[in-house]
């Protein structure tokens, strides 16, 4: 069984690859220092089981982990963290297993063991729960070719629905994902307003707005070629919104 070592400390890393060692019918088959190079990492080494770090700079444990839920086929995840306040956010999470550091040798091996038990159905539902409600995302995950692409959300110019599909216009290009639009407003309404029942621009890429003889009013954002389609519901708020920024 595979299993992927993610943690923002390299001594830490050292110690669990050390234990995995040990373990017959276990293999590191890599590691990683956050939550982004551990995404990466799954479409490289294919991992069984992921022991994943809570506490890690930018990206944590927790939002990655809700990622890692998005694959068609997502790994076990087991939690390690010297803090045990985090235990209910884990559980919260649908972990398979979590574990206080240090990490001992014979809660490591019941706990990988557990995790070999899990079916893909289990999985399945936890992946459902942890997209459940919780603290907003750092980073917009899209499924590329059996692999992830990750996109800042400080980076995304608007969302716009199309049909199953939303489109995340960022500063890179474009790619499709499966949330809603609901949902994504619901999660980063403080960031973005909506702007048309299809679409909702980024407050910090807010430019102006423009007439069209055919549409109506058109939204200008900065760095962005395209204008998004205003609707007469969403102009007042959108004019005010442009006010209180001074344009």
């Amino acid at each position: 069984m595979r299993v992927l070592v993610v943690d923002d400390e390299a001594p830490a890393r050292a110690r669990i690859r050390g234990l995995l060692e040990a373990l017959p019918g276990w293999e590191c088959c890599g590691e990683a220092a956050t939550g982004e190079q551990a995404l990466m990492e799954l479409g490289q080494t294919a991992p069984d089981v992921v022991l994943l770090d809570i506490r890690m700079p930018g990206m944590d444990g927790l939002e990655t982990a809700r990622h890692m839920a998005s694959l068609d086929q997502p790994p076990a995840v087991i939690f390690t963290t010297a803090f045990e306040e985090h235990a209910l956010e884990a559980f919260e999470a649908q972990a398979v297993g979590y574990l206080l550091k240090p990490l001992r040798r014979e809660r490591l091996e019941e706990a990988l063991e557990a995790a070999r038990r899990v079916t893909r159905a289990q999985l399945a539902e936890a992946g459902e729960a942890v997209h459940g409600p919780g603290q907003a995302r750092t980073h917009i995950c899209a499924r590329m070719r059996g692999g992830l692409q990750l996109v800042p959300v400080d980076e995304v110019l608007y969302f716009q629905a199309d049909n199953k599909y939303v489109t995340v216009r960022h500063l890179q290009g474009q790619v499709l994902i499966e949330d809603s639009l609901r949902q994504l407003e619901d999660e980063f309404g403080e960031a973005f307003v909506r702007v048309h029942r299809n679409a909702l621009a980024a407050r910090k890429f807010l430019e102006g707005l423009e007439r069209n003889t055919t549409s109506g009013a058109q939204l200008r954002l900065r760095e962005c070629e395209e204008t998004l389609e205003v609707s007469r519901r969403h102009l007042p708020g959108l004019r005010r919104e442009l006010r209180a920024l001074g344009r």
